[in-house]
């Protein structure tokens, strides 16, 4: 089985580390208060600076929390049921700093795939996609793609019909898991 492993917003929490850059420089705003994709329209902030400040703070990897504790050990056990590559949509610029904050992390991963949007991955060739993006989650069900969809604040609109919910990586392994 070959199963494609999202970062941002599956792994790293780097919405927490934007957030903290954000609330220094504009109007605060919490994580919760995220409901969608491009929730940076309702803030009125400008898309590409959002982006910019997201790269920003992949520079400084080491302050990007996981998203749950002990990831490591259970990313050991998702390779235990196939390969596991990471595919991340980004800027190249900030892969060298992914890669980094992995290490640091240890998260075992095959191999590193970097795309330039997030719907081109439903364009690849893996048995499982785990994203949290609701734009790559309706191009994985149109592409007739199996996906697990990491609960978040701006996901929170897809259907459960349209694809599997989860709320942490025991739930994935007991999802992908052969019956």
């Amino acid at each position: 089985m070959k199963i494609a492993l999202d970062v941002d917003g599956v792994l790293a929490d780097v919405i927490q580390s934007w957030l903290h850059y954000n609330n220094s420089i504009r109007k605060e705003i919490s994580k919760s208060d995220i409901t969608s994709w491009d929730f940076w329209k309702k803030f009125q902030i400008n898309r590409y600076d959002f982006y910019h400040e997201l790269s920003l703070c992949w520079k400084d990897w080491g302050s990007i929390p996981p998203t749950e504790k002990n990831l490591s050990s259970v990313i050991k056990d998702l390779s235990k049921l196939g390969q596991v590559d990471i595919v991340t949509a980004r800027e190249s610029s900030t892969d060298p700093f992914v890669k980094k904050w992995l290490d640091h992390h240890n998260i075992p991963y095959d191999n590193y795939v970097s795309v330039v949007d997030g719907p081109i991955k439903a364009d690849l060739a893996y048995d499982v996609f785990i994203d949290d993006s609701p734009l790559n989650a309706l191009k994985f069900v149109e592409n007739s793609k199996k996906i697990i969809l990491y609960s978040q604040p701006w996901n929170q609109h897809i259907s459960e019909i349209q694809v599997q919910r989860v709320s942490n990586f025991s739930e994935i392994i007991e999802k992908i898991k052969p019956s």
